[in-house]
């Protein structure tokens, strides 16, 4: 759920990233699904029904190298309008777990009216795979997350189950990242993007990264290179340099300032500590509980100006809070009345 500092308790937020489900729970209809040889070769080599509208599909995937879990919540009526009938898509990316159950397991996003005519596609991404075809030192290969979540998964919902070219995207944590990264770097493939604690300026914090991914045991330089030699990777990926490139774009950015918000409870404990991720020129503030909230929150007042500038469509809601579920479930309802009329 978290691309960073996990705590215990309620916000397992790394040891949980540990253990991804692709996997279904309840009773399910297994298929035999089309081979779809798409999107550089991948294709869906399972297909399983595990509630009303929501169908599982286990990808082969080129780009990772490896089966990946997509979830799908159809709009109503899908089944009965296939294969005529053409679904605007909302894109749903996971945090840095990779998790990309939690939008029905946890948020109950089948049971909100206003996604009835919906496609919502889920993809699964490694464990922080930050949206991004990692770099590799020069040698690319996977996982290329990037090109998974759209030039394999999205040309397979197209060609097997009815999804529309009019697209907006989402995401929590690094998702939200990902949401605003993948708009400005594909123009014209999104209408929109929502980012709820979005990491959304990487190169404001490039020692949380490394302190994150020196903390899970990956190689930090893999993945856009060092940020002084390699820094034309990092600003080719994040968005406070790819602002011109969302002119007229609705950009949603919701985030928590890493202290006790109203979601929290009285007794949440802080953040597990990650060596290095605080800097020791410029300490959190002692009330602060989620560092990884407080990077988030000022990543995101610094993306907003910028976007703004640019001619983006802008819209903020920084509150109190920490980096956690809860609001992110909270800020994806009130964000998706921007999203879907960005689809109309």
């Amino acid at each position: 759920m978290s691309a960073f500092a996990p705590a215990p308790g309620r916000r397992l937020l790394l040891r949980g990233a540990l253990v991804l489900a692709i996997g279904a729970c309840g009773t399910e209809q297994a298929t035999a699904a089309p081979k779809a040889v798409s999107g550089g070769g991948a294709e869906v080599v399972e297909e399983t029904f595990p509630g009303r509208r929501i169908v599982d599909l286990v990808v082969n995937s080129v780009a990772l190298a490896r089966p990946a879990g997509v979830r799908l919540l159809t709009p109503e009526n899908w089944h009965t309008q296939r294969p005529v009938q053409r679904w605007p898509v909302l894109l749903l990316l996971p945090g840095g777990d990779g998790d990309h159950l939690a939008w029905t397991r946890d948020y109950g996003i089948q049971d909100l009216p206003a996604l009835r005519h919906t496609l919502v596609v889920m993809p699964e991404m490694p464990l922080f795979g930050f949206c991004t075809d990692w770099w590799n030192h020069g040698e690319g290969g996977p996982p290329a997350v990037e090109t998974f979540h759209l030039h394999e998964v999205l040309p397979l919902v197209e060609r097997f189950y009815e999804a529309g070219t009019r697209r907006v995207v989402a995401g929590q944590s690094q998702g939200g990242f990902g949401a605003v990264s993948y708009t400005a770097r594909h123009r014209g493939m999104f209408r929109a993007a929502a980012s709820y604690s979005g990491f959304v300026h990487p190169l404001q914090h490039p020692r949380a990264v490394r302190a994150a991914m020196d903390y899970l045991g990956l190689e930090w330089t893999a993945l856009w290179g060092d940020p002084v030699r390699q820094r034309a990777i990092w600003q080719a990926h994040d968005p406070t340099y790819l602002a011109h490139r969302l002119t007229r774009i609705p950009v949603w950015l919701s985030c928590g300032d890493g202290r006790l918000g109203p979601l929290d409870p009285p007794d949440t404990p802080p953040d597990e500590h990650i060596p290095g991720l605080e800097d020791p020129d410029a300490p959190f503030p002692a009330d602060v509980l989620s560092p990884t909230e407080a990077i988030m929150r000022e990543e995101n007042e610094a993306l907003a100006p910028v976007l703004r500038a640019a001619g983006a469509l802008v819209t903020t809601r920084f509150h109190a809070g920490t980096h956690d579920p809860a609001y992110w479930s909270r800020e994806l309802r009130a964000s998706l009345p921007t999203l879907l009329q960005a689809l109309r």
